[in-house]
């Protein structure tokens, strides 16, 4: 397992996280429903008319940036481990994310509590897997190769 899925999974956890702030943002911003009930649209076309319609719109587009690494993340998983926690945690995230996908485009139609708890708690589900998956990542042990290069040189190696 290379170095690069390690950091390309940490950076799928940190772009989650992200997004989940993102999401608090556009929700306390009142910026949710500025597209009006219209999903995955916004106001009947692909792109925002107001300010607030930009966020949610962003948004969106982030969303969808952080469901493609995710699924790369989850491939990376299966391709550079035989680990099956870190496997299973990948796969949960990829598995709830059609979930969330669905809640959010419900919390633009379907306004209320309980969407909004559910897609929350949706999004936390995948951060939670993609943290385990990230965090496992880095305790694995590295290849007998990478140790006997940063014991040489005194440095990781970038392998």
């Amino acid at each position: 397992m290379g170095a690069r899925f390690r950091r390309f999974a940490a950076f799928t956890t940190g772009l989650t996280f992200a997004l989940i702030l993102l999401g608090v943002y556009t929700a306390a911003s009142g910026a949710g429903l500025s597209c009006g009930a219209d999903w995955p649209f916004c106001n009947g076309g692909f792109l925002w008319k107001t300010v607030p319609g930009f966020i949610e719109w962003f948004h969106r587009l982030v969303a969808m940036i952080t469901g493609f690494f995710i699924l790369g993340t989850t491939v990376g998983a299966w391709k550079y481990t035989d680990s099956t926690r870190i496997r299973a945690a990948a796969t949960l995230a990829l598995v709830v994310l059609p979930v969330q996908i669905l809640l959010g485009g419900a919390t633009v139609l379907i306004y209320g509590p309980v969407v909004q708890v559910a897609h929350h708690a949706a999004a936390l589900i995948i951060f939670a897997a993609l943290m385990a998956t990230t965090l496992w990542l880095y305790e694995e042990p590295r290849r007998p190769e990478a140790a006997a290069t940063e014991s040489a040189s005194g440095y990781p190696s970038d392998d």
